[in-house]
């Protein structure tokens, strides 16, 4: 076994295939599967799951990796030490549902960074494909939420994966709209006094299931219904079509600016926020500082922080 092997391991689960990540390295493909193929076989297990879907990682894949990037931070760090070696980029990829205050905490955590160098990844995506990049480590954490709706359901599919979920805070049902709205000056509103207005969601693409709905109540039946992939979109669509969406009413005006308001939504549903992370790894010191700069902007929104 070699730091090379290593080096190629971790690269493979960043890219999330080894063609891309043999691209990458600069190596063929065919070069880059057999030094796979003989580190699985010196160490007597298979790392990755080989379907026609593409690889991903097996539960020893997953406990290795884990090891892996432990060896290659301290060999980084003696070569930084002994040999003057330059650090290596700073890394980290978070993947989370459609949440400003995710985006804030990510704004903040680079520019508190001092270093020459940095590639980090967000992922704003599909509830499923959050609970996939986190299972698959290609994301060192998620952030969805839970509800008494699809909390059973979902539960079920973390502990299936090896995933945990760890509460940040717990949310009174709100609805954004736009500040000119004809129910901006409602101090709360109905789901009856939405009715005649565009409901707008994110779609979830092939696991299109209301459990992986990023918005509470989505059984309710609607007469207007967009759905959108983005949140520049959706925000669009609030201030163009006086529609509306269900959330838990953390907005950040530095980055939506004031065009868009929050409204408490009179029901009874509440949506627990927290992030999800991979049983058999150890959170880099960076993922460990996003998680700190979530909870200090959740208190600095008024909330309180659970974890």
């Amino acid at each position: 076994m070699t730091l090379q092997q290593l080096r190629y391991i971790i690269k493979i689960v960043e890219c999330g295939s080894i063609t891309e990540a043999a691209k990458q390295l600069f190596i063929s493909q065919p070069s880059l599967s057999n030094a796979v193929k003989d580190l699985e076989a010196q160490l007597g297990i298979e790392i990755f799951y080989r379907t026609t879907k593409g690889i991903s990682l097996s539960s020893d894949g997953t406990e290795f990796l884990s090891y892996a990037r432990q060896v290659i931070e301290q060999t980084e760090l003696l070569e930084q030490r002994y040999l003057g070696k330059k650090p290596s980029k700073q890394l980290c990829s978070i993947s989370t549902q459609h949440y400003a205050f995710a985006v804030n905490a990510f704004v903040n955590l680079l520019l508190a960074l001092e270093v020459d160098e940095y590639e980090f990844t967000l992922r704003e995506t599909r509830t499923y494909e959050i609970i996939e990049d986190v299972k698959n480590l290609r994301s060192e954490l998620g952030i969805i939420y839970l509800s008494s709706f699809n909390e059973k359901v979902l539960n079920k599919l973390l502990k299936e994966n090896h995933l945990i979920f760890n509460p940040l805070f717990e949310a009174e049902a709100h609805v954004f709209i736009s500040s000119v709205h004809p129910l901006a000056t409602k101090k709360s509103v109905t789901l009856e006094d939405l009715d005649a207005f565009p409901f707008l969601a994110f779609e979830q693409g092939e696991y299109n299931s209301f459990y992986f709905s990023e918005e509470i109540l989505s059984t309710v039946p609607r007469r207007k219904t967009i759905h959108v992939s983005d949140r520049a979109t959706l925000f669009n669509l609030l201030i163009g079509l006086n529609g509306y969406t269900i959330c838990t009413g953390v907005l950040n005006s530095d980055l939506n600016g004031d065009n868009i308001i929050s409204v408490p939504l009179e029901t009874e549903e509440k949506m627990l926020v927290g992030w999800i992370a991979h049983e058999k790894t150890r959170l880099s010191a960076l993922a460990s500082d996003y998680i700190a700069e979530l909870k200090r902007l959740i208190s600095e929104y008024g909330y309180g922080v659970l974890s």
